[in-house]
């Protein structure tokens, strides 16, 4: 009126709610509840550091599992079931931790258990390691990270918001961000805990199923290998020679491209429910 600006009073409810969301973080809560949703994080985070500090992870080798399957080769035939067991917790370890090594195991699944309960114990591995891993982040960080972290992650926001069982789909069958990313940023996002477990589950058959399949044809590869190392050793000397086998060697091209291609065939859901609601919206 009279060209000033109307002022309106602050809304108090507003306001403070407003001021929860700008102060709630990381651990957000009180001092016992904050050090409660915490102490899963801290003790995750200090054993994957203390793993990599001390070099364990570089003793998962395609090498040493032959190595370990060889000199065992009596009691892994006599202990089929507790060794599987150790296998898949083994594995549940590994992917909580965030560790490199989980192309190894699961082609060592094959190798040693052939490659249906190979594939399947490793299948099971994973996908209890990562709800561990999602369930600490969400735990722990909360919305008010995802707030915090909106502006990096913007384009998996709206993709988890348009459709996030087919989008995560897509991004456990397409290796196009590491594991360890695509086990947290669903948490911080808000991804239902259901939703998350079926797709990680569903979504992570079709490599596992190929590795472990590798791995269970290794014997010739294996052969090969042990003869390369005889010849090292009778001509250089144990401490000079190594066992190894390239287990990355295993990902071919035909292997790449069928992930790529069954990835994208989780987006055909969402290409069709964007093209629905476009003709809705032209028709209306």
């Amino acid at each position: 009126m009279n060209g000033m600006k109307e002022t309106v009073p602050p809304d108090p409810a507003r306001s403070e709610a407003r001021s929860e969301a700008g102060v709630r973080g990381p651990c957000s809560g009180d001092a016992r509840s904050g050090r409660a949703r915490c102490w899963p994080l801290v003790l995750v985070t200090a054993l994957t550091l203390a793993v990599l500090g001390l070099g364990w992870h570089e003793h998962v080798t395609l090498g040493n599992v032959v190595t370990f399957r060889d000199r065992f080769q009596l009691m892994l035939q006599e202990h089929r079931l507790s060794t599987l067991i150790a296998y898949t917790v083994i594995y549940v370890l590994m992917t909580a931790l965030s560790l490199p090594g989980g192309l190894v195991l699961t082609v060592a699944g094959g190798l040693m258990f052939g490659w249906l309960v190979g594939s399947l114990a490793s299948i099971i591995g994973a996908t209890t390691g990562a709800t561990l891993v999602f369930l600490i982040a969400r735990t722990a960080l909360g919305e008010g990270l995802n707030a915090r972290a909106a502006p990096w992650l913007a384009k998996l926001r709206a993709g988890f918001n348009a459709d996030a069982f087919n989008y995560l789909l897509f991004l456990r069958l397409v290796p196009a961000f590491p594991f360890w990313f695509v086990n947290i940023a669903p948490a911080i996002l808000g991804v239902p805990l259901r939703t998350y477990i079926v797709t990680t589950f569903i979504g992570i058959i079709p490599g596992s199923l190929a590795l472990a399949a590798a791995g269970a044809g290794l014997d010739s590869v294996i052969a090969a290998a042990k003869a390369n190392y005889a010849s090292c050793v009778a001509a250089k000397g144990v401490e000079a020679c190594r066992l190894a086998i390239d287990a990355h060697a295993l990902i071919t091209k035909e292997i790449m491209w069928a992930l790529v291609l069954l990835g994208f065939a989780a987006l055909i859901p969402i290409a069709l429910k964007k093209r629905r609601r476009a003709y809705h919206g032209k028709a209306k």
